[in-house]
């Protein structure tokens, strides 16, 4: 008996994946049915859809909530596509473009229109990639202008830090207390230490 499925993807695990979810629920997808991947749709390298991939057979059913949803490189959505319609033999709903159902249309005609819409939404989604990563791109190189700084805030040293210091040269401290002591990591103590000394 043919089984149903439905897949769903975010590029991040902060993202929210409730309107996949919903439209899954409104298919009528068992809860256990349902595989979902929090990374990016580069590849389809994603532990939850290589699962999915080994348990679907002929004529079960995949629905996915949109075309970028199953991936966003060009032509391994076309080869994903192919596997999972002709190597699987299974039949695949995209819910946003009901052109994309494997289940109508499949005379020759019907075939050659959901091809070509098939490869032209891989297209926009590929190319939304590109897109994403350009304007992250823009956005930090404004942010670096306005004096915007990445990454984790520069931990300063301890008020007593010349008290530490002083104790470490003068071997009442050994190396390693001191830095237990500064609270910094070994790397910052030395910076934090040159910094000191130059002063």
């Amino acid at each position: 008996m043919a089984r149903i499925y439905g897949y769903v993807r975010v590029s991040t695990k902060y993202q929210n994946e409730d309107r996949q979810m919903i439209a899954m629920q409104e298919m009528q997808i068992p809860r256990e049915h349902i595989f979902m991947d929090k990374q990016s749709g580069k590849d389809f390298d994603r532990p939850e859809y290589q699962e999915l991939l080994r348990r679907l057979e002929p004529e079960d059913l995949l629905y996915v909530k949109s075309i970028d949803r199953l991936g966003r490189n060009y032509e391994e959505i076309l080869e994903q596509w192919r596997i999972l319609t002709k190597e699987k033999g299974s039949d695949v709903v995209v819910i946003d473009m009901p052109l994309l159902d494997t289940r109508r249309g499949k005379d020759l005609l019907g075939t050659f229109i959901a091809d070509i819409v098939l490869q032209l939404l891989s297209f926009v989604a590929e190319n939304e990639r590109s897109n994403i990563r350009q304007r992250q791109a823009e956005g930090i190189a404004a942010a670096r202008l306005r004096g915007v700084r990445f990454g984790r805030p520069q931990k300063e040293a301890p008020e007593d830090f010349a008290q530490i210091v002083c104790a470490w040269e003068e071997k009442r401290l050994s190396f390693e207390e001191a830095v237990e002591y500064s609270g910094l990591s070994e790397s910052t103590f030395y910076r934090r230490l040159r910094e000191f000394r130059h002063k």
